[in-house]
């Protein structure tokens, strides 16, 4: 696969990295892991961070060794089989899937407070198609429009964090239009003094624990980088250089932006129904803040869906490829708008499903995105770690992953009690047992398949032989399952 113009550079790569990372899950989200730690946030913010740079330092030595279009889907199929690659590319899809469906019904109720007149499925459809077609135009065009949406979400970051520094110091409130807040939003609350009274482990152990599973879902994303790693130039100095960048501004910016909130609004006084930087800002009377808020939200989760639909188009021709998908789904352009427009179709599926299924079972297919990523977080990890072992060192030399195989250990083993701990926050337990119905699902449908084609195989075909060449490829045009690998050379990839 030929790469697309001059390829993706370091800043392009790294911006639609932060794109996909930075959305509404931590302009909103953070309430909830907020609510669940208390001060103590902070680190679960770090445990976070330090999770993702083991897990991006693995996925980076890979991508480097082999800077394949599957990215950890590939990696997965080289280390434990045809099975296990297929399994973990449909359920990081369907559930990516799902997700941005769920996200662009989010940016619709948004969009409705400013056209009242329009209704949420219009709205949503709108939204769906339209950042189908932008992922139309290439990674390259692509790339700059993200990097515009993405620059938004993180200039929001940076002067929430100015000025919330300026009102903790005493300064900033009148030159920006406000005032003090009566009640808990007055002077004698700002600072430390806000803290002071508070429980820095108010759900103790149990809470930072409940706030790792959202924390992460803040930090969700990254893995754009290693499907992204086919289009870019050099990928063996690319991909490290990015992954550096995307990992300091992250936790950087994160660990900022919570660390100043805390002071502007106690963690009693946060609501998980509005974005808590929102109600720092009111508390202080900057209640124009909510509508800048609310133009950021949006802006971010279009950035979001923009990057993951360019995630989703990737991994589905990585699938066809392997011929885990119809013949006709296989694209032999560098641009995959097969994979782009099947994932396209799919979203708009998922909000219609939102519209007709009874709410409950709807939530309960919705939340099983979370899972979908955490689950392929613990599988990037397991692919690297097995892949090592069996080379006996470093994949890409001076690019391993340090404190390797105990980080390997810290991480897996960090990533299974936060996918453990979903039942402990509300709404989240089911989808726990939604993505594991996924993978049950789809390791199900490959052993079926697998029993069906070893069976055709071995069964006896007197005076026939198969057919190889143009005539095989035949079968294929008429919707066949591609079957490149003969049973016995499955057999010994699995």
């Amino acid at each position: 696969m030929k790469q697309e113009g001059k390829g993706l550079s370091v800043w392009q790569l790294t911006m639609l990295a932060l794109g996909t990372v930075v959305g509404g899950s931590f302009f909103l989200g953070s309430a909830v892991a907020i609510r669940a730690a208390g001060p103590s946030v902070l680190l679960a913010y770090v445990i976070g961070g330090v999770l993702v740079y083991f897990i991006l330092s693995a996925l980076s030595e890979m991508t480097v060794a082999n800077p394949a279009a599957g990215s950890f889907r590939t990696y997965t199929e080289q280390a434990f089989g045809r099975g296990a690659g297929f399994t973990v590319g449909w359920v990081y899809w369907t559930g990516l899937v799902l997700a941005m469906s769920s996200e662009a019904t989010a940016a619709s109720i948004l969009l409705r407070g400013w056209f009242p007149r329009l209704p949420l499925p219009l709205l949503g459809a709108v939204i769906i198609v339209s950042v189908t077609l932008l992922n139309l135009l290439g990674a390259d065009r692509l790339s700059k429009l993200e990097g515009g949406l993405a620059a938004v979400k993180l200039l929001a970051i940076v002067i929430f964090v100015l000025i919330a520094i300026g009102l903790i110091v005493g300064i900033g409130a009148g030159l920006l239009g406000g005032g003090a807040a009566s009640g808990s939003g007055s002077r004698g609350a700002v600072g430390l003094g806000a803290l002071r009274g508070a429980s820095w482990l108010p759900g103790g152990i149990r809470g930072i624990a409940g706030s790792m599973l959202i924390v992460m879902f803040t930090y969700a994303g990254f893995e754009v980088l290693g499907l992204a790693a086919s289009e870019t130039r050099h990928p063996e100095k690319t991909i490290p250089k990015a992954i550096t960048l995307t990992i300091i501004a992250l936790v950087s910016l994160y660990i900022a932006a919570i660390a100043v909130l805390l002071p502007l609004l106690p963690p009693t006084l946060v609501s998980e129904e509005v974005s808590p930087f929102v109600s720092a800002l009111s508390q202080h009377g900057l209640g124009w803040a909510g509508t800048v808020m609310n133009i950021v939200l949006v802006s971010a989760i279009l950035s979001t869906m923009l990057a993951s639909v360019f995630g989703l188009g990737r991994m589905l021709r990585s699938l066809a490829e392997e011929g885990h998908t119809p013949v006709w789904m296989r694209d032999r352009t560098n641009i995959p708008y097969r994979g782009i427009a099947v994932s396209g179709v799919a979203m708009l599926t998922g909000l219609g499903l939102g519209l007709l299924l009874p709410h409950s079972v709807y939530l309960f297919l919705i939340s099983s995105g979370g899972f979908s990523l955490l689950f392929a977080y613990i599988i990037i990890m397991a692919s690297h770690y097995r892949l090592r072992k069996r080379k006996g060192g470093p994949l890409a030399g001076q690019h391993g992953l340090r404190g390797f195989p105990y980080t390997s250990w810290i991480a897996m083993g960090g990533l299974t009690v936060i996918l453990a701990s979903m039942p402990l926050i509300r709404g989240q337990g089911t989808g726990l047992a939604a993505g594991i119905m996924l993978v049950v699902l789809f390791a199900g449908s490959y052993a079926v398949s697998y029993r069906v084609r070893k069976s055709r195989k071995t069964s006896p075909k007197p005076l026939r032989q198969r057919p190889s060449g143009p005539a095989a490829a035949s079968g294929f045009a008429q919707g066949e399952m591609s079957e490149e690998l003969t049973v016995d050379q499955e057999q010994d990839r699995d």
